[in-house]
């Protein structure tokens, strides 16, 4: 089994393991409400036929069509309509963007057929523009990084020099200077958080939600899961109507964007995670030696551990990462495991530094008509590459 096959299965079993958990743990949170629930409204479907004297069956037969009036659109409360112009210009945006809310649903065959030629190309356009925004925000955050690790580096001089020797000093600092992942990451984790706090904020107010379920709904809408228990803008009236629909609007887009480009972000550690593992479980496979071709031994506390070299090793152990296991049986301390990530996520590093030094250089995959890519889109595009390049 290669290395790309070896994550996969590793991936997909951590995946489901994962999803066991959850469902442990929210079917311990959610069950036993949903029991009450059901005998609350056995109670009261029991106390409202023996109080008015109704027919049970009449009664159920009134509720299901009740059911399918809902599924169109009608509610007990009045509401705005849902397929006038703004409301079908709300649904095809959580239909482009696949948060899929799910209050409204085309109910007519022709709308259901249109929807899923209309879904198949929105959703791919709306991916492509996700990707390139993720391109322009890293390549925005890696020039913002440059200019504050030059100014620095400015600041930090000792002495003086001329203009010259400083602007040569400069280039020379700055040409190992790779930005980081992490910080990458921590930005976006906190233009999210920041998004998501003052859209709380405006749907606590506007919607009478308590603040954790308006924080609730930014999550679920931002990282388009879209259940639909709770929707903003439905009121059929509001203060200040239109400025709160733009608002809304605007701050569904940035949180999609944002909340897209982190779990990019994101799933680039949790790859680097699985590698680490996997040259954990291949070092204690071959009795604590790893299968490196070129090994470079260092004596700490006592003890001989063996760290794969990232650049010749990059081959023998997924992505180069292979941290030698300590003879005496110790466990990977922390700053070696942040090492080791640090070593591992190059790849991404080198296109942040390519990006904060004037641009990506010219590679094959540009002649070959593929270009770079962060994401989803780049896996694409890689996988072009080497296709092309290997016919």
């Amino acid at each position: 089994m290669n290395e790309d096959n070896a994550r996969f299965c590793l991936l997909a079993g951590l995946i489901l393991l994962y999803l066991l958990c959850g469902a442990a743990i929210f079917s311990a949170l959610e069950y036993p409400f949903e029991l009450r629930a059901r005998l609350l409204w056995k109670q009261q479907l029991d106390n409202f036929t023996q109080r008015y004297r109704v027919n049970r069956g009449a009664l159920h037969t009134l509720l299901r069509q009740y059911e399918e009036a809902n599924g169109a659109g009608i509610r007990v409360d009045a509401l705005r309509p849902r397929w006038d112009f703004s409301g079908a210009f709300y649904f095809v945006g959580t239909v482009v963007s696949t948060i899929g809310f799910g209050m409204t649903t085309p109910v007519t065959i022709a709308g259901k057929i249109f929807l899923i030629f209309y879904g198949l190309i929105g959703c791919a356009a709306t991916i492509l523009f996700f990707n390139l925004f993720l391109e322009r925000i890293i390549t925005m955050l890696a020039y913002i990084m440059r200019w504050c690790h030059e100014r620095r580096l400015r600041c930090g001089g000792v002495g003086v020099m001329s203009s010259r020797e400083e602007t040569s000093g400069e280039e020379d600092s700055l040409e190992g200077w790779k930005p980081s992942v992490y910080y990458v990451m921590l930005i976006l984790g906190i233009a999210s958080i920041v998004i998501a706090c003052s859209a709380s904020t405006l749907y606590s107010s506007m919607e009478n939600w308590s603040y954790v379920d308006s924080l609730y709904f930014c999550f679920v809408a931002f990282s388009t899961i879209g259940f639909g228990d709770l929707v903003s803008s439905q009121r059929q009236q509001y203060e200040s109507q239109e400025a709160y629909r733009l608002g809304n609007c605007l701050f569904i887009l940035m949180g999609v964007c944002c909340i897209y480009s982190l779990f990019n972000v994101i799933s680039i550690v949790i790859k680097q995670t699985l590698n680490w593992i996997l040259g954990k479980l291949v070092c204690s496979g071959q009795h604590h030696l790893c299968s490196c071709s070129t090994r470079r031994h260092r004596y700490r506390d006592g003890s001989v551990e063996t760290v794969c070299d990232s650049e010749t090793d990059a081959g023998a152990v997924p992505d180069g990462v292979c941290v030698g296991r300590r003879l005496s049986g110790e466990m990977i301390s922390v700053n070696e495991f942040m090492v080791s990530n640090k070593v591992s996520l190059a790849l991404l590093q080198k296109q942040l530094s390519e990006m904060a030094h004037q641009g990506p250089r010219q590679s094959y995959g540009h002649q070959n008509g593929f270009s770079g890519g962060v994401g989803a889109l780049a896996i694409m595009n890689n996988r072009l590459q080497e296709t092309s390049v290997d016919r």
